[in-house]
């Protein structure tokens, strides 16, 4: 079983990432003007994270691969690193699949 975890932040605005059980960030979100919106930026990676549809593959000008998480309604909830490789990539996803339903929260807002 998995034991991702999100972490909550607040720099000029509020964030959040996804980490892997080895303290790797998986997943970035983009910022919110209020903690209220990370955090339902948190419940719709938990919902949208396990399904693989929801998964963009896409590669950098650079040509590196990375990947979008897209909600039902097709916006970007979270952005993942630039890989070496497709396959790193695809692993990365398929860590965000298992860690994403996670419940737990370190909020370091506070």
């Amino acid at each position: 079983m998995a034991n991702g975890y999100y972490e909550l932040k607040k720099g000029a605005k509020f964030s959040f990432v996804l980490k892997a059980g080895n303290h790797e960030v998986i997943l970035s979100s983009q910022t919110y003007e209020a903690v209220e919106g990370a955090k339902g930026g948190i419940t719709s990676v938990q919902k949208n994270g396990p399904d693989a549809k929801n998964y963009e593959k896409k590669s950098s000008t650079a040509g590196q691969p990375y990947f979008v998480l897209k909600a039902a309604n097709g916006q970007i909830i979270g952005t993942s690193e630039m890989y070496s490789g497709e396959a790193a990539r695809d692993n990365g996803i398929a860590s965000v699949q298992a860690n994403s339903p996670s419940t737990t929260i370190k909020d370091l807002t506070v």
